[in-house]
C-alpha cells in the first residue's frame, strides 16, 4: 500500500531510495541526447538515401522488447519497407537490410551471435550497447556502436533504446514525418521537462508522476490503448509497474479489452460498489484477502482525445476511467507528436512505478539495499 506521508516528504523519499533510481530516472533526456550523439559519431547518418530490402528490429529482454514494437508503430503501416520485429537475426538476413538492436546486457549471448550473424552476412547493423563484452565483439567493428554514455540501473534505459531506433529510421526516411536532429532535441528537451515535473521536492497535486502513482496505487490498473502506439506503451507501462512497484497490471489494445465480458463486468461493478470509508488496513488480517479492484486507464499518443478514441474504436465508454494523453505538454499539430507523448509518458510511468516502490508499506522495498550490506 502506498505511504502517502513519505511521497510527500522529498528528504524522506531521498532516504529510502538507497540505489539512487529516481535520479536516474531523470537522466530520460541525457540519454536522448548522447544515444543521438553516439549515432551521429558512429556513421548511422550514412544510411541515409539507402532503400534497404527490409528493416529488422530486434527485441530482446529488457527495454527493446517495448522500443522495438514501439518504433515499428511509429513508423506505421504505410511504411515503403518491410518492417520486422524478431527475437534473433532472421536466416536471410544480407547486405540489402538494415538491423537494430539494443542491449544493457554486454554477455547476451543470443544477440551476439545474431550480431555476429549478420555483419559477417553483410548486413547494416546499428548496435546499441556496451562497448566491452561478447555482444560488443559479435560486431567485430563492422556494426555501427552507439556505446552507452549515460549510465542507468536496469530498465530505465527506454530512452536510449528507443534513441537507436529513431535515428535509424530518421536516416532511412520511412517515419510519416521526417525527423530531424531539431525533433531529437525536442524530444530530450520535453523528457527534461517531464523530470522537473516529477521531481521528488514536487507536492503531489502538482508533480504528475505522484499523482499517477497515488491513482495506481490500491488498484489493479487496466492500461489500455487507444491507438498503436499507446497500445504498446500499455504494454511497457504494465512491465514497469511489474518491474519497479512489484504491480500486475493488464494491458491490451481498447478493442481487445472491450470483447472481455468478465473484465468488463468487473469493471462495472468496482464502478458501482466503491466505499469511500473503506479501511484497506481492514483487508490485512487475511480475513477478507481480495483483488484490488480495477482502474481503467485509457492511453493516447495521438492527437484524438483517447475518450473519444474509444468510442469510435468500440461503440462504448468507461466513464470512470482515467485518460492519458500529454495534449497539454504535446500539443496538437506538434511535429513527432506521437513519438514525443509515447517517451514523456513513459518517463513518467517509470518514475510513478519508483515512487509506489518506494513507498510500499508493509514490506521489505526491492529498491533499497538489504539491511546490513
Amino acid at each position: 500500500m502506498l505511504d502517502d506521508a513519505l511521497l510527500a516528504d522529498p528528504v524522506a523519499l531521498a532516504t529510502a531510495d538507497t540505489g539512487g533510481v529516481l535520479r536516474s530516472a531523470a537522466t530520460a533526456g541525457a540519454q536522448v541526447r548522447s544515444a543521438a550523439q553516439a549515432a551521429a559519431e558512429a556513421g548511422v547518418g550514412e544510411l541515409t538515401g539507402s532503400t534497404p530490402r527490409s528493416l529488422v528490429l530486434l527485441r530482446r529482454p529488457g527495454a527493446s522488447a517495448w522500443a522495438a514494437p514501439l518504433v515499428a508503430a511509429l513508423v506505421g503501416p504505410d511504411c515503403p519497407i518491410p518492417v520486422i520485429i524478431a527475437d534473433v537475426a532472421p536466416s536471410w538476413i544480407g547486405p540489402l537490410d538494415v538491423l537494430v538492436a539494443h542491449t544493457a546486457d554486454p554477455t547476451d549471448a543470443v544477440l551476439a551471435e545474431s550480431i555476429s550473424r549478420a555483419v559477417h552476412r553483410g548486413c547494416e547493423v546499428v548496435l546499441s550497447a556496451p562497448a566491452q563484452g561478447p555482444v560488443a565483439a559479435a560486431g567485430a567493428g563492422r556494426a555501427r556502436l552507439l556505446e552507452p554514455r549515460v549510465p542507468v540501473p536496469p530498465g530505465l534505459d527506454l530512452p536510449r533504446a528507443l534513441t537507436a531506433g529513431l535515428v535509424t529510421v530518421a536516416a532511412l526516411g520511412v517515419l510519416p514525418t521526417r525527423m530531424t536532429a531539431a525533433d531529437l532535441d525536442r524530444l530530450a528537451d520535453e523528457l527534461d521537462r517531464e523530470a522537473e515535473r516529477d521531481h521528488p521536492r514536487h507536492e503531489p497535486f502538482v508533480n504528475p508522476a505522484k499523482a499517477l502513482a497515488m491513482r495506481l496505487a490500491d488498484h489493479t490498473p487496466l492500461l489500455w490503448g487507444t491507438d498503436p502506439v499507446a497500445t504498446v506503451l500499455a504494454g511497457y507501462a504494465a512491465e514497469t509497474l511489474a518491474n519497479h512497484a512489484a504491480v500486475v497490471a493488464h494491458h491490451a489494445d481498447v478493442g481487445q479489452a472491450a470483447t472481455s465480458d468478465a473484465l468488463q463486468r468487473a469493471v462495472e461493478a468496482a464502478a458501482g460498489s466503491h466505499d469511500v470509508f473503506h479501511d484497506p488496513f481492514d483487508d490485512l488480517d487475511g480475513s477478507s484477502l481480495t483483488a484490488p479492484p480495477p482502474r481503467v486507464m485509457l492511453l493516447g499518443t495521438a492527437d484524438e482525445e483517447p475518450e473519444t478514441a474509444a468510442l469510435r474504436l468500440t461503440g462504448r465508454s468507461w466513464p470512470t476511467a482515467d485518460q492519458l494523453h500529454l495534449i497539454e505538454e504535446v500539443g496538437p499539430g506538434v511535429r513527432q507528436g506521437p513519438a514525443l507523448r509515447a517517451a514523456v509518458l513513459a518517463a513518467r510511468f517509470d518514475v510513478a512505478a519508483l515512487y509506489l516502490g518506494l513507498t510500499a508499506s508493509g514490506a521489505a522495498h526491492p529498491l533499497s539495499e538489504p539491511a546490513g550490506s
